[in-house]
Order: C-alpha cells, then structure tokens, then sequence
C-alpha cells in the first residue's frame, strides 16, 4: 500500500509533566483509576436547552468555576475547562521551573482545539440585541472579540501562564492536539525554543452535538469502538497538557520519541477506504522514533465508534503490526473528545507505560470481523517500552506519536 520511509530519528524529548481532565474526572489519577475499574464516565446527553438523544462526556463542575477575575476578558466554558485541567498534576509547578531554566521567553506554548470558544459566540447570537437602527449587536458581556476566534484558547493560555515565547494554536480536527507534540518537537530541534507546554482542549456545544448529528455520526447510544454492531460516536469534552524539553544525557523516564504526520485529503469528513493517511502517520512515527513496530507494547487507537473510521484503522494496524500488539479505544471511557483527543489519549499512552494498565475497550462485546489480532476488548497488565497514540482528523489530517520509557 505504502513504500517505507526513511525519516531521521528526532531527539528524545523529556515528559517532564502531564495531566488530563475529562468526564472521568481531574487528573491522572482519576483517569487511571477509571481505565483500571473500567468505569466510564459517558451519561444521557443533559447539554443545552433541547438536549439531543445520545451519550456524552461532560466534565463535572465547570459551570461552577469561573476564571479568576484577572482573566475575565476570556470567560467562556472552554477556557474555563483550559484553566482547570492546567492545575492538576503539577504542570504549572513544572513550567515555572523550565521559566527559570531558561527564561519567560525560551517556552514555546503549542495547543491544540476543534472549536475553541463557539460555544460563547452560540450563546452570543442566541442573546443578541437590535439597537434603534435595526443592527444586532452581541450582549455587552461578550463583546469579547477574542472569545470568538479560533486563537482563543492560545491567548487565554499566553495570558494565564504568563509564557513569552511563540503562542501557537493547532485546529486540525480530531488530531489538534496530537500534531501539537510533533510542532514543538520541530521548534526544540530548530533551537528555537528550550521547552514546550503542549495540550488541548475542546468543550461540549451546540455546533459539535448537532453537527455531528447532521453528518450522521452519533449514536443514541454508548459508543462501542471496533464492534460489529457500532453505529456511531459518542462525543465528549475534555483538556490536557504535557511540558516537554530536550532529554538530556542519562535522563530516565517518559519520553517524546517520534512522531508521523500526514494529509491524505481523501475526504472532508471520510477516511481515505484504504487507510493510507494512517498507514503514512504510523510508519512515520516508527521510523523517526528508530524503532520496529514489534517494539510498540500499547497503541491508543483513533476508534471513534462510526463504521468507517475503524474497519480502515484496523486495516491500517494491521497492516503495520504484528499480533502481539496491544492495541484499544479508549473513547468508551470518554467520548469522543474532538480537538482535546490528542492529548488525552496521549496521556492514556503515557500512564500505561508508567504503571503498565494496558486498557481494552469499553462496552464493546462482537468484535468486527475487520478487526485484526492486534484490537483487544480487555485490559492488561504488562510492563512496556514504547507506547503510541493515533489521532486522525477529518480532511485526513493524521498524526501518530510515539512514546518511550527509560529505566533508571
């Protein structure tokens, strides 16, 4: 299907801190323990004022939390979201150290989203007032102009961490926030930049329910990824962030150490039939961590639970893998988590190589006869090396990460 590559290895980059909040809760232990007791957190959609029949994901507790008042200019739920998941898990800790490694200025801030702050300019055209010469104006409330571009979330973001160096914001679907470790890797590697704080965020809203809908993606039920009997997504919101810096010699623990991308552009909502954009962004990833395939112990599948995206992904693991790979969704845990998914799943991809959960998939029971070997139902336990992530977006915009573990 695909010629091999030939891509150069890229410098390993060190974790040095990462989190996810999702309808599982705040932070990582929360996600861990969810994946191990194989407990969802999808619930009967209860979003907006004539809620669509489905299951959704939704993070407790954001309509209670608004921004601090030195950030107001940027309310909104999604940045809301953005601020709670940055203080689990020590991020911010982390990040002023690299501040102080290497200055305000050296810390490059790469984030991903789908529809950043939509949900705000929704509720700003529902709420919007005519003046006396007949012209609509947004409430004075959100009146916001920020609020209602895609670079929402990268202000907000440069604005509460106080970072100095590029503010980048990723849109590329469903893979926003993998392709967000592959940007910062090219600045570190271009000297650029000393270190990265990556992630991602994407909330629930009326544009992403019912227009999903309107594509005929979502079902009314739990989603249940690689099942023969699957017949949609089930959407959710979530956030994330990773710190990353170049690993020095001798450095243990958990690494950045490759990534593939691609753009196959087959079809503005459909994979390409033959997997070949994923097939690309998975070899790509392989090659440039210098590593086989037979050496990946867990792989983090797109797997959103519609027809098409997972017999192609199937098809494009294995045609990639051998069968002793672990390989899940997790979006039964979740929901689909759009531009937020990257990161997340990364995140899944991170703790199982820490604590050695390799989660299967949840509510899923007939497998699909497309499935290969490599697509497991139940969880496992076992200690690995490398772990990966694909994340693919719509346009065919795909990235694949790969994930490594030094031992002390």
């Amino acid at each position: 299907m695909t010629e091999p590559l030939s891509l150069s290895p890229i410098p390993a980059l060190a974790i040095r801190a990462f989190t996810a909040t999702t309808a599982l809760g705040r932070g990582n232990a929360a996600q861990a323990a969810a994946l191990r007791e194989r407990r969802g957190g999808l619930r009967r959609n209860d979003f907006g004022p004539t809620p669509l029949p489905t299951w959704i994901g939704r993070v407790d507790g954001v309509e209670d939390a608004p921004l601090p008042s030195a950030l107001a200019r940027w309310e909104c739920r999604n940045n809301r979201l953005a601020w709670l998941a940055l203080q689990q898990d020590g991020v911010l800790a982390t990040l002023d150290t690299m501040v102080a490694r290497y200055g305000v200025d050296r810390v490059a801030l790469v984030v991903g989203t789908s529809t950043s702050s939509i949900g705000a300019s929704e509720e700003g055209y529902a709420r919007a007032g005519t003046d006396a010469e007949g012209v609509r104006h947004l409430p004075d409330d959100l009146a916001r102009p920020i609020v209602h571009t895609p670079h929402s979330l990268g202000d907000f973001l440069q604005h509460a961490t106080g970072l100095r160096g590029p503010c980048i914001t990723v849109a590329t679907a469903c893979s926003s926030s993998a392709k967000v470790f592959a940007q910062a890797a090219r600045m570190i590697e271009a000297g650029l930049v000393d270190a990265a704080l990556v992630g991602g965020v994407d909330t629930l809203c009326g544009s992403v329910l019912f227009g999903f809908n309107a594509l005929g993606l979502v079902s009314t039920e739990r989603c249940r990824p690689f099942d023969a009997t699957r017949d949609g997504l089930s959407l959710g919101e979530a956030g994330g962030f990773a710190v990353l810096e170049r690993a020095a010699a001798g450095d243990t623990g958990l690494q950045l150490r490759g990534y593939g991308e691609s753009s196959d552009a087959h079809h503005m909502s459909a994979p390409h039939p033959e997997g070949l954009g994923a097939t690309l962004a998975m070899r790509g990833a392989l090659d440039r961590a210098g590593i086989d395939a037979a050496e990946v112990g867990y792989l983090n599948l797109h797997g959103t639970s519609t027809p098409a995206n997972d017999s192609v992904e199937a098809r494009a693991v294995d045609g990639v893998f051998p069968d002793t790979l672990h390989a899940s969704s997790t979006k039964g845990w979740t929901g689909h988590t759009l531009g937020a998914a990257g990161i997340v799943e990364s995140v899944f991809a991170l703790l199982a190589l820490e604590n050695g959960l390799l989660p299967g998939i949840l509510d899923s029971a007939v497998r699909d006869p497309a499935c290969g070997p490599q697509i497991r139902f139940d969880n496992a336990q076992a200690d690995i090396r490398f772990a990966m992530n694909n994340s693919f977006g719509f346009g065919g915009n795909n990235c694949s990460l790969v994930f490594g573990k030094v031992a002390a």
